[in-house]
C-alpha cells in the first residue's frame, strides 16, 4: 500500500511562521513536522510516499530529496495553486491507486501528530467500502466533532442527532473509487466522504492515542515542548 501526505496547505493560521517556510517543514522537537510522519510511515512499511505541494513547495522537495535518506521512494505532486484537499488527491491519484486505479491508500494529514503505529493500517479492508477513517475524541478546537462511530460503520450525523460525535483525526485509508466522476480542480474531500457516508460506505475505527492538530503557532510550541520533555525523561 502506498501512502500520501498532504502538504499542500498554506498555514494562514501559522502566520508568521510560514511567511517563508511551508507548514509541513516547521520543527517539532529538533526535526520538521512532515518528517516525524515520513520516518512513522518508513518504520511502518510504507516506503512509497506522495507528496503533494503548492505553496513554497519547491522547498519541501529540496530538504526531502528522493526519500532514499529516510529509506523510502517520494513522488511529488505539484499544485500551482493548492487544489484542497480533494482536488489534491485527485490530482495524484495516477501515482498512488495502481495500474488500474484500484488499490486503496493510506492518507495523512500533514499538520496533524499521532503517535499511532501506522502498520495497523496495512490490516485495513475495504471490501465493498470506499473509505475507512480514523476518529479520536474531541479537541478544544473542535468540541462539537465531526461524524459517529456506529458498528464499525462513520456517519454524518444530522443537525438534530444529539448522539456523541468524534473527531476525524486526518488519518484514513480511502479507495481511489471514492472519486469517481470527479474533475479536476479545486474540490473539498470532506462531501465526498459525506455522501459515500449516506451509502455507508465509510467504515471507521476510535484511535486512543496521543493526537495533535498542529493548526496554530501555540499548539505547534505545546507539541514541541511535549516531545523535547519526553526525549529528555527518556535520557
Amino acid at each position: 500500500m502506498k501512502a500520501m501526505i498532504l502538504a499542500a496547505g498554506r498555514g494562514t493560521r501559522m502566520a508568521p511562521l510560514t511567511d517563508q517556510c511551508p507548514k509541513p517543514l516547521l520543527p517539532v522537537a529538533g526535526k520538521s513536522l512532515i518528517v516525524h510522519h515520513i520516518e512513522k510511515l518508513v518504520a511502518a512499511g510504507f516506503t512509497e510516499l506522495v507528496i503533494n505541494h503548492a505553496y513554497l513547495g519547491h522547498k519541501i522537495e529540496q530538504q526531502l530529496g528522493d526519500g532514499r535518506a529516510f529509506g523510502a521512494s517520494i513522488e511529488y505532486s505539484p499544485e500551482t495553486e493548492a487544489l484542497e484537499t480533494g482536488g489534491g488527491i485527485f490530482r495524484a491519484l495516477p501515482r498512488l491507486g495502481g495500474d488500474q486505479g484500484d488499490k486503496p491508500f493510506l492518507l495523512v494529514n500533514g499538520d496533524v501528530w499521532t503517535d499511532w503505529d501506522y502498520r495497523s493500517a496495512h490490516d485495513i479492508t475495504l471490501d465493498t467500502g470506499l473509505g475507512w477513517l480514523w476518529l479520536v475524541d474531541n479537541p478544544e478546537h473542535n468540541p462539537d466533532g465531526d461524524f459517529i462511530l456506529q458498528d464499525g460503520k462513520v456517519i454524518n450525523p444530522s443537525a438534530a442527532d444529539d448522539t456523541p460525535r468524534l473527531t476525524f483525526s486526518g488519518i484514513s485509508v480511502l479507495h481511489p473509487q471514492l472519486f469517481n466522476g470527479c474533475q479536476p480542480g479545486k474540490f473539498a474531500l470532506a462531501p465526498l466522504l459525506r455522501q459515500a457516508m449516506e451509502r455507508q460506505q465509510i467504515l471507521g475505527q476510535y484511535l486512543n492515542n496521543d493526537w495533535v492538530d498542529v493548526g496554530t503557532p501555540q499548539r505547534l510550541a505545546a507539541l514541541d515542548a511535549k516531545l523535547r520533555q519526553q526525549k529528555t525523561a527518556v535520557l
